[in-house]
């Protein structure tokens, strides 16, 4: 049977005429001259036969054409999950297919979690699946009906053929996509894969909920990952690191006797059913970016262009999405170019952001063995919130009693969120998990801070955070970034600090007020930052010293190599130092050993050259700042924490690896640091970091699971959810935010008026206590959808039928 017929599309030749008061469709191509009228489609996945339905659907007049080398029931995988934003969209550019899905779906709410035999479910999360041959049964009959031309069991010619015969070319030949591969000059594309082995299989039951499942092996941590698609079916993927897949034997395993071993593995999940393949084999997944997805008429969707893990079920939805942005601005802008370059603008920073939280997943799985030892509880939460696409707060209006439930085995009292919960270190205890982190001001004279400081640290303090952090404070005159950088070598500087301290003391009881002392070695004598980051003075400047003669930039003065009797010389500086803070009033001392100042510097293999007992080795390279450490912590005040920040990696290749940075922890743990302070970069000038939201908390999360040591995690921490969201999972235990204290003096004040939260972990100072309640904004209305013909038809109820 046939699919219904859109009134609004093109009539065979004796056809009866649309159905009354039907909208016309749009001009034709033919009246717009920049328009495609031969558009040739690679690849026969839902978003290259979506996409060829769009575009004929927009255009009747268009001759399209999609080539795909398999035959119509050919699929690899078995279930398709789609979001409702996906849906949605659907819904609104093609009623007819919206309507064969709608009567196809599975849909459910729960997801369990199975860890160390205990069973744990959390609802409200709305998923919808159907089977992927179902899927392309619907999409074939949809193109059919439309007057599309399908070629199965036929490779497309070559590209270049297509590019000059057809005035578009769609390549959606997926994550091996030929057509990419012939122009990988001009795409650029990168291809990562990853460390773990997965296999996709099927199981012939319908399970209640999306099912994850921890199995710890004697040859290691497996899991499961599955769901429902039909009524009698589930998608089942097994997944486990590439060291464990070769410890169990599965290498030497052939097909049939993997499916029985898996099915053996996770016999509780499947209720010792078996589990079937579909020409199923172990593979690891592949993450696919390209620096362009555009050449001249041809055109990169789905996985050709990228691809994001199957832990968040994101490859069809993006196709799909593709497929509606490529049609909508191939409609609405005049020409090719144009349209082509729209649609890369309006999928990237969707794509980018789907790619940053399908990493996150995909590198959770990679490291789940480092949360095993975790309460199940607080396992099933840490796996939701994985991606950070699922938070605290919308996990709390999904699953209200889940959550409370994990709040409570972590110790929140009731009424209070995660990140009001208190905190002690050593002899400090601090109210509440906020930190105001160390953020270089400029603005001291002399090295001494003023006003600007008091004004700056003091609103922040009243401003709520437990911890409110200095800016890196210097050893010595030498020690300085810039003219304007604060120090702590003189007794005027030390007096001008105690000012400060006292300051929050009095005002801000409650808050803890910390010091960081730093040498700034080979980035020192620069400008100020608005001036010109990183420069070199051009007058007024002084030598700079390092643990090698390594300038930092290609302009930057090149620093001297330290001898003995000068490392003896700095160590006494920071001792010096520290004396005089303690003397300050200061709560706790952080030691900066990152971002490529003094010690940091000799932590790198990038700028550590040394040949002596200080270089070589990761032992070697942390013999002086080991030496500071212990300088400072024999002046500082027993009952008072210490902690360290370290770079924990280089975002460059040969620097401080993830390794390094839980050795280096390790190593200041054992001379009595407190807690690690873990940021990323800034080591060397041709770095490459991966930016994105709490980019660089992975690194603490490892830290503090491999070795039990406290962590404050750094990196664009924006929201008060992502800090609940981040302690409550168990990935840091301090959370240091920079630039939203920037923008808001008292960040951590308004987050407790947002969330309704008056108990002792936050204290509004008295003469504030007035603006305690948030004020009132406008609304703001909802974005239209992206793609919308649903006036053009009668949307059929009739589901679409397998030829």
């Amino acid at each position: 049977m046939r699919a219904p017929r859109d009134p609004g599309d093109p009539q065979p030749a004796g056809a009866a005429p649309p159905h009354p008061g039907t909208t016309p469709p749009s001009p034709t191509a033919a009246a717009r001259p920049g328009a495609p009228l031969r558009v040739a489609v690679v690849g026969g996945g839902p978003g290259g036969l979506y996409a060829a339905a769009l575009l004929k659907r927009l255009d009747p007049g268009r001759e399209i054409t999609v080539w795909e080398r398999n035959a119509p029931d050919d699929t690899f995988g078995f279930g398709v999950v789609l979001s409702d934003e996906t849906l949605g969209g659907i819904e609104h550019a093609d009623p007819v297919v919206y309507a064969a899905l709608q009567d196809e779906f599975v849909r459910w709410d729960d997801i369990d979690i199975v860890h160390r035999g205990v069973h744990h479910t959390s609802g409200g999360h709305g998923f919808a699946a159907l089977g992927r041959r179902r899927l392309l049964e619907i999409l074939h009959e949809r193109c059919r009906s439309l007057g599309v031309e399908l070629c199965f069991r036929a490779e497309a010619p070559d590209p270049a053929e297509l590019t000059r015969t057809y005035d578009l070319v769609v390549a959606a030949d997926g994550v091996r996509s030929p057509t990419r591969e012939a122009y990988a000059d001009v795409f650029g594309p990168s291809v990562e894969e990853h460390r773990c082995r997965y296999i996709w299989l099927a199981a012939d039951f319908a399970l209640d909920a999306f099912r994850f499942e921890i199995a710890g092996t004697e040859h290691g941590v497996m899991q499961l990952h599955a769901y429902p698609y039909a009524a009698d079916a589930s998608t089942v993927i097994v997944e486990m690191r590439e060291e464990v897949w070769r410890a169990a034997g599965f290498e030497d395993l052939d097909a049939r006797e993997s499916v029985e071993r898996c099915a053996k593995i996770f016999s509780d999940a499947l209720g010792g059913r078996p589990l079937r393949s579909n020409k199923s084999a172990w593979t690891t997944f592949r993450t696919v970016v390209n620096d362009r997805w555009s050449h001249g008429n041809l055109v990169l969707l789905g996985d050709a262009a990228h691809t994001a893990h199957f832990s968040i079920g994101s490859g069809t939805k993006l196709a799909v999405e593709d497929a509606l942005a490529l049609a909508a601005c191939l409609q609405e802008r005049p020409t090719l170019d144009e349209a082509l370059a729209a649609y890369e603008r309006e999928r990237r920073p969707v794509v980018a952001s789907t790619q940053r939280a399908a990493r996150a997943s995909l590198e959770w799985f990679e490291n789940v063995g480092l949360y095993v030892g975790q309460h199940p509880r607080q396992f099933a939460f840490n796996l939701l919130t994985r991606s950070r696409r699922v938070t605290h707060d919308n996990l709390r209006l999904r699953d209200a009693h889940f959550t409370a439930a994990v709040e409570r085995e972590f110790g929140c009292p009731p009424g209070t969120p995660p990140m009001f919960t208190p905190f002690r270190l050593r002899g400090l205890t601090l109210r509440n998990r906020v930190v105001v982190s160390p953020m270089d001001m400029y603005s001291a004279v002399d090295g001494v801070p003023g006003d600007f400081h008091l004004v700056h640290l003091g609103a922040r303090a009243l401003g709520g955070a437990g911890l409110v952090m200095t800016e890196m404070v210097c050893v010595s005159a030498e020690g300085r970034i810039t003219p304007g950088c604060a120090g702590l070598y003189t007794h005027r500087q030390a007096e001008s600090w105690r000012r400060i301290t006292d300051f929050v003391r009095a005002q801000a009881p409650g808050t803890a007020i910390g010091v960081q002392l730093g040498h700034s070695g080979r980035k020192g004598s620069t400008k100020l930052m608005w001036e010109g980051i990183d420069e070199p003075l051009e007058e007024g400047g002084w030598p700079l010293v390092a643990a090698s003669p390594i300038p930092y930039g290609p302009a930057s003065q090149s620093p001297r190599h330290l001898s003995r009797a000068q490392l003896t010389d700095i160590r006494e500086q920071f001792a010096s130092a520290a004396w005089r803070a303690a003397r300050c009033g200061f709560d706790l001392l952080e030691l900066h050993c990152a971002h490529g100042y003094l010690l940091s510097g000799f932590l790198s293999p990038l700028t550590n050259r040394r040949t002596d007992a200080y270089g070589g080795s990761l032992e070697r390279r942390l013999r002086f700042p080991l030496e500071v450490f212990d300088a400072v912590r024999a002046v500082w005040p027993e009952e008072r924490p210490m902690t360290v920040r370290i770079s924990a990696t280089d975002w460059a290749e040969g620097g401080t690896t993830g390794d390094d940075a839980v050795a280096v922890a390790r190593a200041f743990a054992a001379h009595g640091a407190d807690a690690v302070d873990v940021s990323t970069g800034q080591v060397v000038a041709d770095e490459q970091p991966e930016y994105g939201r709490s980019y660089q908390t992975p690194y603490a999360d490892r830290i503090r699971h491999e070795t039990g040591l406290p962590v404050i995690a750094v990196g664009a921490i924006s929201s008060w959810d992502d800090v609940n969201s981040l302690i409550l999972a168990g990935r840091t235990d301090l959370c240091a935010l920079a630039r939203p204290h920037l923008y808001d003096p008292h960040w951590t004040l308004h987050a407790a008026a947002e969330q309704g939260y008056e108990g002792p972990g936050v204290a509004w100072p008295k003469p504030y206590r007035a603006g305690s309640r948030r004020p009132q904004t406008g609304r703001t209305d909802a974005p239209r959808p992206r793609l919308s013909l649903g006036s053009r038809e009668q949307p059929s109820t009739t589901p679409v039928k397998p030829a």
